[in-house]
């Protein structure tokens, strides 16, 4: 195991992803590399709870709010 490059596993490496919060109830994600990025999609933050993106590692979840509007 020492001999690769990071020992981490791809599970491990997205459980250490810091959670992005987003304001609203929606977030858009490309993978944010210009053209080497991938397909942008929308993540849907209405539930309770974090979302991940299915192409990038990123977690994403909604700012507490007491406002219903948005």
């Amino acid at each position: 195991m020492e001999l690769q490059p990071n020992p981490l596993s791809a599970m491990e490496m997205i459980a250490n992803e810091p959670v992005r919060l987003v304001h609203g109830r929606k977030a858009v994600c490309d993978g944010g590399i210009g053209p080497l990025g991938h397909p942008k999609i929308f993540i849907n933050l209405d539930k309770p709870g974090p979302k991940a993106c299915g192409y990038a590692a990123c977690v994403l979840s909604r700012l507490p709010t007491t406002d219903t509007s948005t």
